[in-house]
């Protein structure tokens, strides 16, 4: 797939995707938008067409997890989880893999 930007996140306590995790992504400065949103489906995916490049410029984005509203947990340890990386080259794809608990996560970009 060639540009874009794809979250998929799973729960590995759990063994299971992390249906209904919001996620927002921002483009970073100059002047900070969000460019997309939106609750990751049944397979633990982001359905939104930023995946398929739509809206995805060279510059400097951060993603946000929002893992105290998937617990549901008011008083859990992870609330947000922010992740900042630049693009320069907008026809590659960028994938950002998501494992996590309620106390740790890995995140990368991924394949």
């Amino acid at each position: 797939m060639a540009g874009g930007i794809s979250i998929h996140a799973v729960d590995v306590a759990s063994g299971r995707p992390a249906q209904g995790l919001r996620v927002e992504i921002w483009r970073i400065g100059p002047d900070s938008s969000r460019i997309a949103e939106g609750r990751l489906g049944a397979n633990g995916v982001l359905d939104h067409l930023i995946a398929q490049g739509v809206g995805v410029t060279a510059g400097e984005y951060e993603v946000l997890f929002h893992l105290g509203e998937f617990f549901g947990d008011g008083d859990g340890f992870l609330t947000v989880i922010p992740f900042r990386f630049r693009i320069k080259d907008v026809s590659e794809h960028f994938h950002l893999p998501l494992k996590f608990t309620r106390w740790g996560f890995s995140l990368f970009r991924g394949a």
